[in-house]
């Protein structure tokens, strides 16, 4: 039960005030939309010119993050400030919060943009991660294969995402030409190599935590990649009881762990034995919870708003099973056709959305659709339905 007096602490921001974010892709536009719905403005800080949230902000920089103007001025308008990107300058996260609000905290960011910082923290405080091993050059790429063996993944410990910057090491061909890589490299640059898992699922569990540590949690997510991308997303996951709780209770220490506050999505790795481990955490909203925006009473872009603005956290009611679809790279052109969308709006339950970017690129994600269902079984069809004509030659 959250202790009512602690609440009241919290700095409360009233409709009509400004709220910061740090960066303006397709989960600032979003964060940004329903914040304008909530009475709020935002001042959007994307030096992406063309990123979509800067077309529907109230204030927008475009200015690079290491512009000392532009931040005094960014500073000044906002309220308090959120990202939807990790990969922002944590210093600039730090001052930022010497001035206001700034959800989550610039120490939080730092933990979670470094894959090895990352796992060290949560290690340290006995939570269960893929074993793993820190390199900074060819050789002890070597080594550290030698500690964990074949298969492994490399990572950048540092940004990469959807894919990129990571490498599935499966023999001595593949260690050697990531091993050339790796010599190319600017001096500096880290690398985490970990133990490759086997696991039956991938999950995924949002946590929004407020600064008096009031807490709530999402229903646990079944997620499904290609080619390293999140292709889709059910709701609920597939899976026993006692894994759901699991899985929440981890999700929770984990966020707890780093005393977060805003909205954190913590992704894990279920192994054979139901064993779970944590892959990686998001101090944001995920890919993985858009589905909240079409079947939950409150979304993840509420909630951060909501933490942002120190309100009481929502409710995480599930309304009914979904599963969501990533539009990916050209898979927009089918969507937008005068025949697909025609058959796309034709289907009793399916919500698309589109995130406004105007140039297509491989990999790219472009937009997404829920299909919603009283059965989780009617939704799964519904959407596999849809993927199978996305896949078919135009």
């Amino acid at each position: 039960m959250r202790d009512k007096a602690a609440a009241v602490t919290e700095r409360i921001l009233e409709p009509g005030s400004t709220l910061g974010v740090l960066g303006g892709g397709q989960l600032g536009a979003m964060f940004t939309d329903t914040a304008h719905r909530m009475g709020y403005g935002v001042a959007v800080w994307d030096p992406d010119a063309d990123a979509p949230a800067h077309r529907i902000a109230t204030h927008s920089f475009t200015a690079p993050f290491t512009d000392v103007g532009v931040r005094d001025q960014f500073a000044s308008m906002a309220d308090a400030v959120t990202l939807e990107w990790e990969n922002v300058p944590a210093e600039l996260c730090e001052w930022l919060e010497g001035r206001c609000p700034m959800r989550p905290a610039g120490a939080v960011l730092r933990i979670l943009q470094d894959r090895i910082e990352q796992k060290e923290y949560l290690s340290s405080r006995h939570l269960s991660v893929p074993a793993f091993v820190a390199v900074e050059s060819a050789p002890q790429l070597i080594s550290a294969v030698d500690r964990l063996g074949l298969p492994a993944v490399c990572k950048t410990a540092k940004s990469g995402y959807d894919g990129k910057g990571q490498w599935l090491l499966r023999n001595t061909a593949d260690m050697r030409q990531v091993g050339q890589i790796l010599e190319r490299a600017p001096p500096g640059h880290r690398w985490i190599l970990e133990q490759f898992i086997d696991y039956v699922r991938e999950l995924s569990v949002l946590v929004v935590r407020s600064e008096s540590g009031a807490c709530c949690v999402y229903p646990v997510v079944e997620n499904r990649h290609e080619l390293g991308i999140l292709r889709e997303t059910r709701v609920p996951a597939s899976i026993p009881f006692d894994i759901a709780e699991k899985a929440t209770e981890l999700s929770k220490q984990a966020v707890a762990a780093l005393q977060g506050v805003g909205v954190f999505c913590v992704e894990l790795f279920q192994v054979k034995d139901g064993f779970l481990l944590i892959n990686e955490i998001a101090p944001r909203p995920h890919n993985s919870g858009h589905y909240t925006l079409d079947v939950c009473t409150v979304s993840q872009f509420e909630q951060q708003v909501r933490v942002t603005c120190g309100l009481p956290l929502g409710e995480t009611r599930l309304l009914s099973p979904a599963i969501m679809v990533n539009l990916i790279g050209e898979d927009v052109r089918s969507v937008t056709s005068s025949e697909g969308i025609y058959a796309l709006h034709s289907t009793a339950g399916a919500v698309l959305h589109l995130y406004g970017k105007r140039m297509i690129r491989p990999g790219r994600k472009m937009g997404h659709v829920t299909f919603t269902a009283p059965q989780d079984l009617t939704a799964a069809e519904l959407a596999h339905s849809f993927i199978q004509r996305l896949r078919k030659p135009a």
